[in-house]
C-alpha cells in the first residue's frame, strides 16, 4: 500500500467504463454498489497480492472468485501456459490435453465417470439442466433459495450471487413459462423438499444445490441434508445434481462430495479446473452421459470448449494441488482466518457468525446459526459496506459483497493472515 490511500486512476477508469458498459463493468458484482463506493480497477496480481492502477497492493481474499487456489499466475502455471500458446490459442478440434484433464477429474471426482468441458460454470448448469430432463422426461428442477447456478433463466428464481447482493426480484426478461417449472425450497430444509415431491408427483427431473453455499455467504449443510437429498431422489426417481463450480477441487481433491461422502448423479464444475481461464465442465454416471450429443440426442456444443489453453492451466493447477499437504494448509489457513475475525469483531461488541471449510470462508454481521438464506440476510449489509472499506484502505480486498464466499489460497503466507487479522480488529472498532 501506498502511504495515503489514493485511487484517483481506478476512478478515472471506471468512469469512462461507464459511458461503455452497463454499470461500468462485465458482471455485476464487482460494480462495488452494495458496498456503497466504486471499485478497484487491478493492474496486475500475483501469488496472494492484486495492485490496482494507482499502486496500492492489496491482500486478496477473492482470488479471481475462487480458481486462483495457488495464487495468482503461479510461475508453473504461466510456464506450462506459454509453452502451450506457442501451439496456438484454438484449435476447434480434439487435442490430447482434453484427455488428460478428463482423466484427472474423473480419478478425483466420486460422481464423475464421463466429463464435458465447456467454457463456464454458466453453461455448465445450463446444459446439466437439459440433460436432467432428458434423462428422465420430466421438466420440473427443486433449487434452494440463495443458491446461484448461473443467469440461465430457470436459475434465476431466488437466486444468491449478484442478485441477492444487488437486492434484485427474479429478473426481467424471464418468461414466467420457463420459471413456473422451477420450485424452491430453502436451505438445509428437508420437509420442505419432502412436501416439494409430495405435490408434484413423478414431475421432478431432479434437484440441484450448492453442497456448500457460496453464494449467499457461506452456509455449509446441516449434518443428515445432503444424505438426505440423496435418499429423496432416489426414492422419487429424480436425479441430485451438486453444483461444484465453487466448492470443486477447493475444499477438497475430490469436493464437496468427496468430504461428505455423498456422491450425486450429477455434477458441475469450473473455476479451480480451468486454473484462471474460463472454464466449466459437467459429468456424472456414464448411462446418463451418454445421452449428450453425438453420443446421444441432448444437444450442446461450443466453439472453445476444450480450448487448449484452459486444459493446459487445469492440468498444472490440478497437479499443484495433489502435492501432500496442500488441502490441510487450506483448512489451517481458512480456520485461523475465521476465527481471529469472529473473536476480533466480538471484543468491539459486533455481532458475528462465520465459518470456514477447506479453502473457503464467510462471515455474517448478525447472530448465528445462519443455516439459509433468509437467515442469511439478517446480516448487516450497511455495516458490511463500512467495513469493506476500511479494509480496502488497510490493504485487504474481500468480495464487494455481505453474500458472497471468501477464498483463502496456497500462496497466502501466516504474516499475511497475521496483517489481516490486525486489520480486522482495526476497521472492526472503527465500524462499531
Amino acid at each position: 500500500m501506498t502511504n495515503a490511500f489514493n485511487t484517483n486512476l481506478s476512478q478515472e477508469v471506471f468512469s469512462s467504463a461507464q459511458r461503455l458498459m452497463p454499470g461500468g463493468v462485465s458482471s455485476p458484482v464487482r460494480a462495488f454498489k452494495s458496498v456503497d463506493g466504486d471499485p478497484i480497477v487491478f493492474d496486475r496480481v500475483k501469488g496472494p497480492y492484486a495492485w490496482d492502477l494507482d499502486g496500492n497492493r492489496f491482500i486478496d481474499y477473492v482470488g479471481s472468485w475462487g480458481p486462483a487456489i495457488c495464487g495468482h499466475a503461479h510461475p508453473e502455471v504461466i510456464a506450462a501456459l506459454q509453452e502451450a500458446l506457442e501451439k496456438g490459442t484454438s484449435f476447434g478440434a480434439p487435442c490430447e490435453l482434453e484427455n488428460k484433464l478428463a482423466e484427472m477429474v474423473i480419478e478425483a471426482v466420486p460422481s464423475v465417470e464421463m466429463v464435458r468441458f465447456v467454457n463456464s460454470g454458466t453453461e455448465a448448469c445450463m446444459a446439466v439442466l437439459r440433460l436432467m430432463r432428458a434423462f428422465t422426461g420430466r421438466d420440473k428442477l427443486i433449487k434452494f433459495e440463495g443458491c446461484y447456478h448461473g443467469h440461465a433463466d430457470m436459475f434465476l428464481v431466488k437466486a444468491g450471487s449478484g442478485v441477492a447482493t444487488l437486492g434484485l426480484p427474479d429478473s426481467p426478461g424471464v418468461p414466467r413459462s420457463t420459471t413456473s417449472n422451477t420450485l424452491t425450497a430453502p436451505y438445509n430444509d428437508l420437509e420442505a423438499v419432502k412436501a416439494l415431491f409430495a405435490e408434484n408427483p413423478d414431475a421432478i427431473a431432479g434437484v440441484i444445490l450448492e453442497p456448500i453455499v457460496g453464494n449467499a455467504g457461506f452456509i455449509p449443510p446441516e449434518p443428515g441434508f445432503l444424505e438426505g437429498l440423496r435418499e429423496l431422489t432416489k426414492e422419487n426417481g429424480s436425479l441430485l445434481v451438486f453444483d461444484e463450480v465453487m466448492t470443486g477441487f477447493r475444499i477438497s481433491y475430490g469436493g464437496a462430495q468427496e468430504r461428505f461422502g455423498v456422491t450425486p448423479d450429477l455434477t458441475t464444475m469450473g473455476k479451480v479446473i480451468g486454473g484462471g481461464l474460463p472454464v466449466g465442465a459437467y459429468g456424472g454416471r456414464r448411462e446418463i452421459m451418454s445421452m449428450v450429443a453425438p453420443a446421444g440426442p441432448m444437444y450442446q456444443a461450443g466453439t472453445l470448449s476444450g480450448n487448449p489453453l484452459a486444459m493446459t492451466a487445469g492440468i498444472k493447477t490440478l497437479g499443484l494441488l495433489r502435492q501432500e499437504g496442500s488441502y490441510e494448509r487450506l483448512e489451517s489457513l481458512s480456520q485461523r482466518l475465521i476465527n481471529g475475525i469472529c473473536e476480533s469483531a466480538k471484543q468491539a461488541g459486533l455481532p458475528i457468525t462465520g465459518s470456514c471449510i477447506g479453502g473457503m470462508f464467510g462471515f455474517y454481521l448478525c447472530e448465528g446459526p445462519v443455516r439459509n438464506f433468509q437467515e442469511a440476510k439478517q446480516t448487516d449489509s450497511e455495516r458490511f459496506g463500512k467495513l469493506h472499506r476500511a479494509m480496502l484502505e488497510k490493504g485487504i480486498y474481500l468480495a464487494p459483497s455481505a453474500f458472497e464466499a471468501g477464498f483463502t489460497s496456497l500462496a497466502h503466507s501466516d504474516d499475511d493472515i497475521e496483517t489481516t487479522l490486525k486489520a480486522f480488529q482495526a476497521s472492526f472498532y472503527e465500524i462499531v
